[in-house]
C-alpha cells in the first residue's frame, strides 16, 4: 500500500531501478546518473519525512506493513512465554502480554496487537481490547509486581472495543481501574506509543514512569475521523481535526504529556523493523536502569507527580 505523499518517492526509485537495469544490460555508462538519482531520492525523502503534517502522521501509524506488538517483542526478546486469560471471562486476543528476557533482564511485556490479514483481524478484533483484556493485563502486572519484574506496554489500538457487550461487562470499570493500579505498582513501567494511541484504549495500559511514543504515531482522546464527524458531521475534515487535536509525537512531548520521542528509521519503523525493534530495545534498557536506581516509593511519588501536572492551571 502507497500513502499518497510516498508516491513520488517511489516514482523516483523506479526510475533509478530502470537505470540500473540499463547498466547492467548494456555498455552504457549511467554511473553519474544514478548517483545523481540517488541523491535526489535522498534530499527527497528527508524533506517528505521530516515536514509530514499530523494527518499524514496518522496515516504512517496505521501502514499495514509496520511492525505491532508481537513483532517488536519477537525482534527483542531472547525468548518469550505468553500468558492467557482473565481468569473471568475469556483470553482477550486483542491484548497479548507474557514474560519476555531482554538481554537477560526478565519483563513482563503487554501490547494490543492488531492483525495482518482479514481472519486475523477479526480474531484480534482490530486490536480493540474488551474488558477482559484489560483485566488480564492488569493481572499480569500484578504478577510483574509479584516477582519484582519492569513492566512494558506496547501500545497500539484505535480505542477499545465499544461494543454493547463489552459496556455491559464493565468496560468504562476495567480501565479505570488500571489506571488507579498502575499508579502504585512498585516496579518500573515503560510505556511506549508504537502505533496509534486511541483514548481510554490507549490509557488503560500507559500510566508509567516513562511513557514514550515512536516518531510518527499519534496519542490523543479521539481520532481525527471521529472528531471530524462530531464537529463537521463529515469524516471529510479528518486532516483539520487531526491539526486542531494537535496529537503528534512533537506536540505531546510540547505540552509534557510524554517523557520523550524514539526516532525511527527514514520512512517509518515499517522500513527497517529490526532497525526500529533495536532503538525500542535500547530505550527499554536505559530507561530500565535510570528507573531502578530510584526506590520504589520514590518511583511512584514521580509518576503521581507527573500525571498530576497534566492539564494544571496557574492563574
Amino acid at each position: 500500500m502507497l500513502l499518497d505523499f510516498e508516491k513520488p518517492i517511489v516514482a523516483l526509485e523506479a526510475k533509478l531501478e530502470d537505470m540500473r537495469r540499463l547498466a547492467t544490460d548494456s555498455d552504457v555508462n549511467v554511473n553519474e546518473a544514478v548517483k545523481s538519482l540517488e541523491e535526489k531520492i535522498k534530499h527527497l525523502k528527508k524533506e517528505t519525512f521530516h515536514n509530514l503534517t499530523r494527518w499524514q502522521r496518522v496515516q504512517l501509524s496505521r501502514h499495514p506493513d509496520r511492525p505491532y506488538a508481537l513483532d517488536y517483542i519477537y525482534e527483542m526478546t531472547d525468548d518469550f512465554i505468553e500468558l492467557h486469560g482473565d481468569r473471568t471471562v475469556k483470553d482477550d486476543k486483542a491484548m497479548i502480554g507474557g514474560l519476555g528476557t531482554i538481554d537477560g533482564q526478565t519483563f513482563m511485556i503487554l501490547g494490543q496487537q492488531k492483525g495482518r490479514n482479514t481472519k486475523d483481524r477479526q480474531m484480534r478484533n482490530f486490536g480493540m481490547p474488551n474488558p477482559e483484556g484489560y483485566r488480564k493485563a492488569l493481572r499480569l502486572m500484578k504478577i510483574a509486581e509479584k516477582f519484582n519484574k519492569p513492566i512494558v506496554t506496547l501500545i497500539d489500538t484505535p480505542g477499545a472495543y465499544p461494543g454493547l457487550e463489552a459496556e455491559e461487562r464493565g468496560q468504562a470499570e476495567a480501565i479505570a481501574r488500571n489506571l488507579k493500579e498502575m499508579f502504585m505498582l512498585k516496579v518500573p513501567v515503560i510505556c511506549i506509543v508504537i502505533g496509534e494511541g486511541a483514548s481510554g484504549g490507549a490509557l488503560g495500559i500507559a500510566i508509567g514512569d516513562r511513557v514514550l511514543m515512536l516518531e510518527n504515531t499519534w496519542y490523543s482522546v479521539i481520532s481525527p475521523e471521529s472528531c471530524s464527524s462530531i464537529l463537521w458531521r463529515s469524516w471529510e475534515y479528518k486532516e483539520e481535526a487531526a491539526e486542531a487535536l494537535k496529537l503528534a509525537a512533537k506536540d505531546m512531548l510540547g505540552l509534557k504529556l510524554i517523557d520523550g520521542i524514539i526516532k525511527e528509521p527514514l520512512g517509518g519503523a515499517h522500513i527497517n523493523i529490526k532497525e526500529m525493534a533495536k532503538t525500542v530495545k535500547e530505550t527499554i534498557l536505559e530507561a530500565t536502569a535510570q528507573l531502578k536506581a530510584l526506590s520504589e516509593q520514590e518511583r511512584i511519588d514521580q509518576r503521581i507527580e507527573k500525571f498530576s501536572k497534566m492539564g494544571e492551571i496557574v492563574e
